[in-house]
C-alpha cells in the first residue's frame, strides 16, 4: 500500500505543478488589464473619445483571447475510438505469441479492416503498449498525458494540455488573439512610453505600469509572432509539430507532405468550411480525427480499396463524436472532391453516410 500511496501522492504534486505556467499566464493577464485599463485608460488619457476607442478595442480583443486560452486549456484532448483497442481475446493472443513477427502478423490482421497507413520507421504498425492500441494515423502517445492523443501536435505547457485534434483550432486563435492583444497594447502604448523619458506624464505610480507595460507587451509580440508564424507555415503544410521533426512513413516510405491536400484545403480541414466559425474558438474542423485524407504513391496493398466503405471506426465516430457532425459530412465531401485529377475511392457511396469521410488520394506514377 506504500508505493501506491506514494505514487499517487507524487502524481497528485505533478498535477499541480502542471498548472504553475498557466497560473503565470492568468497573473500577468490580470495585472495588465488593470494596468491598461485603469493606469492607462481612465488615469492617463486625457480625451474622452481617445479613451472610448481605446476600451472597446481592448475588450473585443481581450474577450477573443481569454476564449481562445480557455477553450484550449479545456477542451480535453481526443482518444482512439475503441475499434483501435486490442480486443480480449486479442490480448489473450498476443501474450501467448513471442514478441517479433508473430505479433505483428496480429497487428496486421488488425489493422486491415482499420484505415490505418502510417508505419514505424521499420515498416511495422504503430502499436501503444501502454494504451494496448493500434495508432491511428497521427495518433502518439503523450508521456505527460499518459494517453494517445489523435493528431498530436505537442503538449503545452502554457496551456496545461495536450493540442491536437480537438483543440487544435482553438490553440491557432490562441495565438492570432494574443498575438493582437499584444500588438495592440503596444502601439497604443507608445506614446505614453515616450512622454514617459520627456517627464510629460504626471508623477503617479501610473506611470510605472505605462513603462513595464510597453515592455512586456512588445517582449511577448516578438515570441508570439514567430510561434504564429511557425504554426501557420504548419497548418498550410498540413503538418503537426511531431511531423515536422519526424516525417510520417507510409508503406512506400517518408513522405513529409503524405498528408498535404494543398494550402486552402489543408487550412479548412483545420478550420472549417464556414467562415463565420473561423474566428471564433468553436470547434468547426473537418473529420474525426482517426483517419485523414493521404496523397499516397501508391495505395497501400494491405488495405481496403475504400477504407471508409464498410469501416467500424467512421461509424463509432458518427455516432459518439463530440463535435458538431453536420459541417463534417458535407463539407469533408467538397474538400476532397474538388481536385479532380486525384482519384478518390468509392467517395460516391460514402456521401450520404454519417461520420467524416476519410478516402485515400491516390496518384498514379507515370512510367
Amino acid at each position: 500500500m506504500a508505493p501506491s500511496g506514494s505514487r499517487s501522492i507524487k502524481k497528485g504534486c505533478q498535477r499541480v505543478l502542471y498548472w504553475i505556467p498557466v497560473l503565470f499566464i492568468a497573473l500577468i493577464v490580470a495585472w495588465s488589464y488593470y494596468a491598461y485599463v485603469l493606469q492607462l485608460c481612465i488615469a492617463s488619457i486625457e480625451q474622452t473619445g481617445e479613451k472610448v476607442i481605446y476600451l472597446l478595442v481592448y475588450h473585443v480583443i481581450f474577450i477573443l483571447f481569454v476564449w481562445a486560452y480557455w477553450q484550449t486549456i479545456f477542451t480535453r484532448p481526443m482518444n482512439p475510438l475503441k475499434e483501435f483497442h486490442l480486443s480480449y481475446s486479442d490480448k489473450e493472443l498476443l501474450e501467448r505469441e513471442d514478441r517479433g513477427e508473430s505479433q505483428q502478423e496480429i497487428f496486421r490482421r488488425i489493422a486491415r479492416e482499420l484505415p490505418i497507413y502510417t508505419r514505424t520507421n521499420s515498416g511495422a504498425i504503430r502499436f501503444c503498449d501502454r494504451c494496448q492500441l493500434l495508432k491511428p494515423d497521427r495518433c502518439h502517445h503523450c508521456s505527460v498525458c499518459d494517453k494517445c492523443i489523435l493528431k498530436m501536435d505537442h503538449h503545452c505547457p502554457w496551456v496545461n494540455n495536450c493540442v491536437g485534434f480537438s483543440n487544435y483550432k482553438f490553440f491557432m486563435l490562441f495565438l492570432v488573439y494574443s498575438l493582437l492583444y499584444c500588438l495592440f497594447i503596444t502601439a497604443t502604448d507608445l506614446q505614453y512610453f515616450i512622454k514617459f523619458w520627456l517627464n510629460g506624464l504626471p508623477d503617479t505610480q501610473a506611470k510605472f505600469h505605462i513603462l513595464f507595460l510597453f515592455f512586456s507587451a512588445s517582449m511577448f509580440s516578438v515570441s508570439l509572432a514567430s510561434l504564429f508564424i511557425y504554426h501557420c507555415w504548419l497548418v498550410c503544410k498540413n503538418r503537426s509539430t511531431l511531423e515536422a521533426v519526424r516525417a510520417p512513413v507510409f508503406r512506400h516510405g517518408t513522405d513529409k507532405n503524405g498528408f498535404s491536400l494543398g494550402c486552402s484545403k489543408n487550412f479548412r480541414q483545420v478550420f472549417g468550411d464556414e467562415v463565420k466559425y473561423w474566428p471564433i474558438p468553436v470547434f468547426s474542423g473537418l473529420g474525426d480525427g482517426c483517419s485523414f485524407p493521404a496523397c499516397l504513391v501508391n495505395l497501400d496493398p494491405e488495405q481496403p480499396s475504400s477504407p471508409t466503405g464498410s469501416n467500424p471506426a467512421n461509424k463509432s465516430a458518427a455516432e459518439g463524436r463530440q463535435f458538431p457532425s453536420k459541417p463534417l459530412t458535407e463539407s469533408q465531401s467538397r474538400l476532397l472532391t474538388s481536385t479532380p485529377s486525384w482519384s478518390e475511392g468509392d467517395s460516391a457511396t460514402d456521401k450520404d453516410r454519417k461520420g467524416a469521410s476519410n478516402p485515400v488520394l491516390t496518384i498514379e506514377n507515370e512510367a
